[in-house]
């Protein structure tokens, strides 16, 4: 049971990855610092001193590039396979009594691939917000994108299987919301 909420922490923290890729990251290395977290064997580093700083620096760089006109789309490029790496790494610093080679296959396709999943719905929206108005509401899907990783990676910590229910919502809306056939104007030739 112990492995399976654990492994429950690490999907919560992945899915925020790809909200955000820093601050899950930054979650757990505060969490980590102040006694709330244990980490698996090998992953103590991230709740060091150093490893918050750094944390805390590229959590404010993401978030600050994220509000400059068309710089969030280039990280967004830069984001998705940096979401991946870190939703693994975040699932696999959660998963401690299991063979390695179990361990980062699962962290791999389960925590880089939730991270991954959830990223790939966020360039989605930020390319419709680009495409339909030309960027001016992109600042609104970054603040969104920012309090999704904020409260998934909470969740995470706090209420594992509420945050994992929380993401796969928020997923599953995202994903009708572009199966929608869309209707546009019909230009009509005078008969």
């Amino acid at each position: 049971m112990e492995t399976f909420l654990s492994l429950l922490v690490g999907l919560g923290l992945s899915a925020a990855c790809g909200f955000r890729v820093f601050v899950p990251l930054l979650i757990m290395s505060i969490a980590a610092l102040s006694g709330h977290l244990t980490l698996a064997p090998g992953f103590a580093w991230i709740g060091s001193w150093p490893a918050l700083i750094a944390f805390a620096v590229a959590t404010g760089l993401e978030i600050a590039g994220y509000y400059v006109p068309w710089v969030d789309n280039f990280l967004d490029t830069v984001a998705s396979p940096s979401a991946v790496v870190a939703g693994t790494l975040a699932t696999a610093a959660m998963i401690s009594n299991m063979d390695p080679f179990l361990k980062w296959t699962l962290a791999a396709i389960a925590g880089g691939g939730l991270a991954g999943l959830v990223q790939g719905a966020t360039v989605l929206t930020r390319g419709a917000s680009t495409l339909t108005t030309g960027g001016l509401l992109n600042p609104v899907v970054a603040t969104a994108e920012l309090g999704g990783s904020i409260v998934a990676g909470m969740m995470a910590l706090v209420a594992p299987v509420l945050g994992l229910l929380m993401i796969s919502l928020v997923l599953v809306f995202v994903m009708k919301r572009f199966r929608q056939p869309r209707t546009g104007m019909q230009i009509s030739s005078p008969t």
